[in-house]
């Protein structure tokens, strides 16, 4: 699964004079105004001045924050895009024109890991047709997942998730929440060799699974493992994270913002003071600032299907990241509240 974003719609920017107000706005925006607003509230005011209306150079400049793929060293912006039940919809205009927009910001913000999985109903379509009406393949780091029980099952529901992203490559194939496993590992590994897959891994979303995972990370060493890992969940780095890092396999993180629920643990309150310094400037950029810090964290994985909150959580692959000492006051600060 992936973090489904639940927060409130905000409002889009549609003045002509964007990059005109763009240079100042943050400036302008201080973090004592931001510490008082609501994600909704934040985001409106920063669009309503043109602060995200920009190309993904210039708005992502040279503080980007992307990370290595430790098999590779390919690297990847340490945010990214979830599909569950987000992208899930039918083919009508009004339905699939909002996600159009999210996945154009996506990638002109410097997006490309998107993730989606046959179990999220028509969200791989839906990822597929809207990839190739804007054009952008070629700037998406295209993950799935196999969940199905036999070779041959495996093999034809593989086939279909190319066929619905319109694919003849895929950048990442994921065994989804383990199922049969050494079945579709075997199979995946001769398609890696023949260049139809780039990368093979593993994944779950809950923390009773990550003995197992600890167990296929040694025995079958994949390129990815994919794991629920937040905040306020971190059984992960007890044990999965550190052996993710000493495999030198890349870790994808799904509910990193516990599947919206974050969000109402933290209503009406202000941010910190001190947030400023590892630039944040609302909650969501808080949170997932904490999951990408860790340093055996590839990409941070929240789906959403509103562009303001897009934007917003892309914001977190900007600027400084917190420390481990850091990390621990952030955690200790939402206890706390």
């Amino acid at each position: 699964m992936n973090s489904a974003d639940l927060g409130a719609p905000g409002e889009r920017v549609s003045g002509a004079n964007e990059k005109a107000c763009a240079a100042s706005t943050m400036t302008e925006l201080n973090f004592s105004r931001a510490n008082s607003m609501s994600r909704r509230e934040f985001v409106r005011v920063a669009l309503g001045a043109g602060t995200f209306a920009l190309t993904g150079e210039f708005a992502m400049a040279d503080s980007s924050i992307r990370k290595p793929i430790p098999k590779t060293g390919e690297s990847l912006l340490a945010v990214g895009l979830g599909t569950w039940q987000t992208f899930d919809v039918g083919a009508g205009q009004s339905s699939r024109e909002p996600l159009k927009e999210v996945l154009r910001e996506f990638v002109r913000l410097g997006g490309s890991v998107i993730d989606s999985s046959p179990m999220y109903g028509k969200s791989e379509s839906v990822v597929g047709d809207l990839a190739t009406e804007l054009g952008v393949r070629k700037h998406l780091f295209l993950a799935t997942k196999v969940w199905t029980s036999g070779r041959e099952a495996g093999i034809r529901q593989m086939d279909e998730s190319f066929k619905r992203l319109r694919t003849q490559h895929m950048d990442l194939m994921q065994v989804h929440n383990l199922e049969d496993y050494r079945t579709q590992l075997a199979t995946l590994r001769h398609w890696k060799e023949q260049g139809k897959v780039r990368y093979i891994g593993v994944t779950h979303y809950t923390a009773s699974a990550h003995d197992e995972l600890a167990r296929v990370l040694t025995s079958e060493n994949p390129d990815f493992v994919q794991i629920n890992y937040s905040i306020v969940e971190r059984e992960a780095e007890r044990r999965l994270l550190p052996l993710a890092a000493e495999k030198r396999v890349a870790v994808l993180a799904n509910r990193p913002l516990a599947a919206g629920g974050l969000f109402s643990r933290v209503r009406g309150k202000s941010l910190p003071p001190w947030s400023s310094e590892i630039g944040c400037a609302s909650w969501a950029q808080f949170f997932l600032k904490f999951v990408i810090s860790h340093p055996a964290v590839t990409c941070a994985i929240p789906a959403t299907s509103k562009v303001e909150h897009l934007i917003d959580n892309m914001r977190a692959a900007v600027g400084p990241l917190p420390d481990a000492a850091t990390r621990e006051r952030m955690a200790r600060h939402l206890t706390e509240l």
